[in-house]
């Protein structure tokens, strides 16, 4: 589940609806900077949207399973060097490009959504 506050008020279920479509876009573009693990992806993803947007575990971690099978992540287990062992996700190149396709289609949407709706706040 997705947690989303905005200036409009806590949890918006339509503006919920539109970024869950999202989740894993949203977290192939957090892995194409570099490889990290859950945790460093949640802060990465809450800490960019001024806490506005947080994932909760059950769906980052349902995200991660999907993209690792679908072949755009690979997970592997660090060192245990700085505490517990854990669990880090890269970006494969399937990954990268299905990142990039889904930003396209998002843009496209976007901007005929943004149409649409400058249509309907027209006074005419």
């Amino acid at each position: 589940m997705i947690n989303f506050t905005d200036s409009v008020g806590a949890g918006d279920p339509f503006a919920a609806d539109l970024l869950r479509g999202h989740t894993d876009t949203i977290v192939l573009g957090v892995l194409r900077g570099a490889d990290r693990y859950g945790f460093e992806i949640y802060k990465a993803i809450r800490d960019a949207t001024g806490g506005q947007y947080e994932i909760k575990e059950a769906t980052l971690y349902a995200s991660f399973r999907r993209l690792s099978r679908d072949g755009l992540v690979e997970g592997y287990w660090g060192d245990e060097s700085q505490g517990g062992r854990r669990k880090y996700y890269r970006i494969t190149d399937a990954g990268r490009a299905v990142y990039r396709r889904d930003v396209t289609a998002w843009r496209a949407t976007q901007r005929i959504i943004n149409t649409l709706l400058d249509l309907e706040e027209d006074p005419r």
